[in-house]
């Protein structure tokens, strides 16, 4: 009972007690202890040595808090701020610094939505662009005579053999259209008869162009030159593949 007072003496002497507005000093304390009971005592002892842990932990953590400098609270990251670029990392010369929509170039003649092509239906629309070309043909031969010789007779004759020859394909164009457009009338008429329509093969069309090119040639009296042309032309080709002559 004398080491339970004494170590309760000795964990309470440093701090005062006050108890009905007095204040205790230590030999108070011990007059006190001395009519309690050991389980009184233990009990005692028990809470003065938890609250003076309580201090001893709470002035560690106080000199622990002293000797660093105080943290700031981080703020709060705002989005419109300036980018922060890493120095360890270089920069590089070209970056995007506002964003840019990419221009996406749109084909018409491959694009879905510019609709199918049909070629009897662009020729009726654009019918108006013939007119237009046969202007501008008669423009270029009055040109053509005034300028009898020279660079400019060299380009305006360019231009005018240019514009020949796409008129040309133009009407042999047409007149393909005009060949597949009779066959299919002409299968339509066997389907209606109940005759099983006949499909012709490229081969059988190539030669029924051939055909209606000849007889177009004939009648406007160009089948000789043409053919004089062919000829020519065949035996270049022909003399291409003759062996070289070994002196």
């Amino acid at each position: 009972m004398s080491r339970a007072s004494s170590s309760v003496g000795a964990a309470a002497g440093s701090p005062s007690r006050v108890r009905d507005g007095g204040v205790l000093g230590p030999g108070d304390l011990r007059k006190d202890t001395s009519n309690m009971s050991f389980e009184e005592l233990l009990e005692l002892q028990s809470r003065v040595v938890t609250k003076t842990h309580k201090q001893l932990v709470a002035g560690n953590s106080t000199k622990k808090q002293g000797s660093r400098p105080p943290v700031q609270n981080a703020c709060v990251a705002d989005k419109h701020r300036p980018l922060e670029m890493s120095a360890k990392v270089r920069v590089p010369f070209l970056r995007q610094v506002v964003p840019i929509s990419k221009k996406v170039a749109r084909d018409p003649r491959f694009d879905d939505l510019s609709g199918e092509y049909n070629p009897e239906v662009f020729d009726k629309t654009y019918q108006f662009l013939n007119d237009i070309r046969a202007k501008e043909k008669e423009l270029v031969k009055k040109q053509l005579k005034k300028h009898r010789s020279g660079e400019e007779h060299e380009k305006l004759q360019q231009l005018l053999h240019r514009m020949e020859q796409q008129e040309m394909a133009q009407q042999e164009r047409k007149q393909q259209q005009e060949l597949r457009l009779a066959l299919k009338q002409e299968r339509r008429a066997q389907a209606q008869q109940g005759h099983r329509p006949y499909f012709l093969k490229k081969s059988e069309q190539r030669q029924l162009a051939l055909a209606e090119k000849f007889k177009e040639l004939k009648r406007s009296k160009k089948l000789d030159s043409f053919l004089s042309r062919k000829r020519r032309r065949n035996a270049g080709k022909d003399r291409r593949h003759l062996p070289l002559n070994k002196d």
